[in-house]
């Protein structure tokens, strides 16, 4: 019998190899993929000083996620979902050396960086449900939450590593942030070729027909624990994010260059790694529907302290808070949305979460910097927080089961309750 003592179960996890060799190719892919982001933010913004194009950089790279996803969590399911990462990631290098072709022809233009976006977002609409789908079949029902901690753990130390490893190098050159992009996403590769994952029984022969594209969507809808889960992270970081704007804040508020946006937007994955180390030890076991609600109601309140900031510390420290609380939010949200859908279902319906996270992030983006364009980005910032606490009060009122949810692994009874 597996033993449930958290040292224990740590360690199997941690002795399962092709569960590390997943970990160590996400961190290496999500570095270079937040040093692209940050070299692609600043390089625009130098360009142009426009928040409006900050804002259109995360629009190019929504589109096409939510225009394929749902074809692209049809193809997660239809064929192995370890090679369609790797074809992402070989694009992506591909794009990336056709930025440095650019920079040293001279040709990187306005346009020339929302085409980019657009290409990121079109490969990483079939990345990420596929990318999604693989850890459910690395590891047994038992450990999946604590596989969740770590692998947020993985693309927190990104998101922490990434920015401000980029910032650096982009105040020594830019070329030397996209050369570390292409070494990282061959190291990535790499750790993705020795991977072996449990054999899934999917659709591989099930045609592409509109009711099969749509079945996640429509499994999804039934599933209100699931729906509730995911819209509560659109409406609630769609709201609150204010990555888009970080740049004017560290070049016109706080007075910072290239290292000071590397370090804030690194500032929430520092909180974020810290609540997913210990969450990785200790795994979130009671009352966890109102740790869900209560942590998206802290993000909000981060958010406001961070927007009225004009001091750096106090500026880092609360991004540091949003991070933390997202942290917890996303554990939460992403173990109940794979232990609530059937194996065969996953590419599908993470997908469709897909679809609702890159609303959250890159639509955030756009709603960041039309509002900051319009009413200035301290207002738009205080505006989206204020606007998240909202949401996560309102959604305990819509999805009082997934509020009054227990535990995350449930039992069948308790399934049934919370369909």
């Amino acid at each position: 019998m597996t033993s449930h003592n958290p040292s224990t179960d740590l360690k199997d996890l941690l002795a399962n190899k092709s569960f590390v060799r997943f970990w160590l190719s996400r961190v290496g892919a999500g570095v270079a993929a937040q040093m692209l982001m940050v070299a692609l933010a600043w390089q625009m913004y130098d360009l142009t000083s426009s928040a409006w194009d900050l804002g259109l950089v995360g629009l190019y790279q929504f589109c096409p996620a939510l225009v394929l996803s749902l074809l692209a969590g049809h193809v997660a399911d239809r064929f192995p979902r370890k090679n369609i990462v790797m074809v992402a990631w070989f694009l992506q290098a591909v794009v990336v050396l056709g930025v440095l072709l650019a920079i040293g022809q001279g040709a990187l233009t306005r346009e020339f960086l929302l085409w980019v976006s657009l290409m990121l977002g079109i490969v990483r609409a079939f990345q990420n449900p596929a990318q999604q789908a693989i850890l459910p079949t690395l590891v047994d029902t038992h450990h999946l939450p604590r596989a969740m901690a770590l692998n947020s753990m993985a693309y927190q130390t990104s998101v922490m590593t990434g920015p401000a490893i980029g910032g650096l190098l982009f105040a020594f050159s830019a070329n030397s942030v996209y050369l570390a992009c292409l070494m990282l996403y061959a190291m990535s590769a790499y750790w993705l070729l020795r991977l072996r994952t449990r054999q899934v029984t999917g659709p591989s022969d099930e045609p592409v027909t509109m009711e099969s594209v749509l079945a996640g969507v429509v499994y999804v809808w039934r599933k209100k624990v699931i729906l509730g889960s995911i819209t509560l992270d659109l409406f609630a970081v769609l709201l609150g994010g204010a990555t888009a704007l970080l740049p004017i804040y560290a070049k016109d508020i706080l007075h910072t260059g290239p290292w000071g946006l590397g370090l804030l937007r690194a500032a929430p994955a520092v909180g974020a790694l810290m609540v997913s180390i210990y969450l990785t030890r200790w795994p979130l076991k009671k009352r966890v529907g109102r740790y869900l609600f209560g942590s998206i109601a802290v993000f909000g309140l981060a958010t406001c302290v961070f927007a009225l900031s004009e001091n750096f510390l106090l500026s880092f420290f609360a991004l540091m808070i949003t991070g933390s609380a997202d942290m917890v939010s996303v554990v939460i949200r992403h173990t109940i949305v794979q232990l609530e859908t059937p194996e065969n279902m996953r590419g599908r319906v993470s997908a469709v979460n897909t679809v609702f996270v890159g609303a959250s992030n890159q639509l955030g983006e756009f709603e960041s910097g039309a509002t900051a364009a319009w009413f200035g980005p301290v207002a738009a910032v205080v505006f989206g927080g204020l606007g998240t606490v909202f949401i996560a009060v309102m959604w305990s009122y819509l999805f009082k089961s997934l509020y009054n949810r227990d535990q995350l692994v449930t039992t069948v009874e308790d399934k049934e309750k919370f369909k």
